[in-house]
């Protein structure tokens, strides 16, 4: 695996100067437990601390160091709280994560208009789900599992974005990250039960094994995070989805291309998926 960071990006989001984003890979790190020398990006109870801060400033550089962002994360719960990044909450200071750089924060959502922060989550499977506000200059990033999927944390994120910032659906766009797909994302009746609670379309998510397979459902969470996206007010065309499976695809050597908890029964690392304001100076420069 080689020295560079390789972060998938979204089409077309290049054309906001002032917007920095990206999904990680396993490609560019320092760690070794995973196997070779991979970029995990989270503080897993394998790895060293060391490694993942060098880790963590690698992909900051690669998404834009130049630009002097402040990585902020939150410790994911699998739930629908979604906290908001203020410009007077200390967030620049420190507040929000120890020395260390750990989130403090418990939830599974961040949205910010302050510049120089870079909001992100942790997955290795779960969807991560970016959201940029090109008028009013507003990110955000939502972790998707199943649980805050059915919870509909990514409504719940727009709504917040719509309400607490006044921003309008019409100037949305979503990304769906790579995640794990309905290929390769088996699930029992506890999951199924739960989106029939929820969600009318339910059974359009799933899919039924075949009789030489054990499993019976297959989830389809890429689906089920544009279909929230869709009743929040956002037009496909607004959308993207990046359509990558953290548990099957491959680079370009054939190895596995992300990390998965499934895929590596377990013993993972973890990707980051971060979105971010450049500074007011920076963005002057570039202008």
């Amino acid at each position: 695996m080689g020295d560079e960071v390789a972060v998938v990006r979204v089409p077309g989001w290049q054309r906001f100067g002032w917007l920095r984003h990206g999904f990680s890979t396993r490609a560019g790190g320092v760690s070794t437990v995973y196997g070779e020398p991979s970029l995990n990006l989270g503080w897993t109870k394998d790895d060293e601390a060391a490694l993942v801060a060098e880790n963590r400033r690698r992909f900051v550089n690669a998404i834009g160091g130049e630009d002097r962002l402040k990585l902020v994360g939150l410790r994911q719960v699998h739930s629908d709280t979604v906290w908001m990044v203020g410009d007077g909450d200390g967030a620049l200071q420190g507040r929000l994560e120890t020395a260390e750089g750990k989130a403090v924060l418990e939830g599974d959502g961040l949205i910010t208009d302050v510049a120089g922060v870079l909001i992100g989550v942790g997955t290795a499977d779960c969807v991560p789900v970016l959201v940029v506000d090109g008028k009013k200059k507003v990110v955000a990033a939502f972790h998707a599992g199943w649980r805050g999927t059915a919870a509909g944390i990514v409504e719940v994120g727009i709504a917040r974005m719509v309400n607490e910032y006044g921003s309008r659906v019409e100037d949305l766009e979503a990304a769906v990250g790579p995640s794990i797909g309905a290929c390769c994302y088996a699930v029992g009746n506890e999951v199924h039960k739960a989106f029939g609670a929820r969600f009318g379309y339910a059974e359009e998510l799933f899919r039924v094994g075949d009789e030489e397979d054990s499993a019976k459902w297959y989830l389809d969470l890429w689906e089920a995070n544009l279909r929230q996206l869709l009743h929040a007010g956002l037009k496909e065309e607004q959308i993207t989805v990046i359509g990558e499976c953290t548990a099957c695809a491959q680079d370009e050597s054939g190895a596995m291309k992300y990390f998965s908890h499934r895929g590596e029964m377990g013993v993972a690392g973890r990707m980051l998926s971060v979105v971010g304001v450049i500074p007011a100076t920076t963005q002057a420069h570039a202008q």
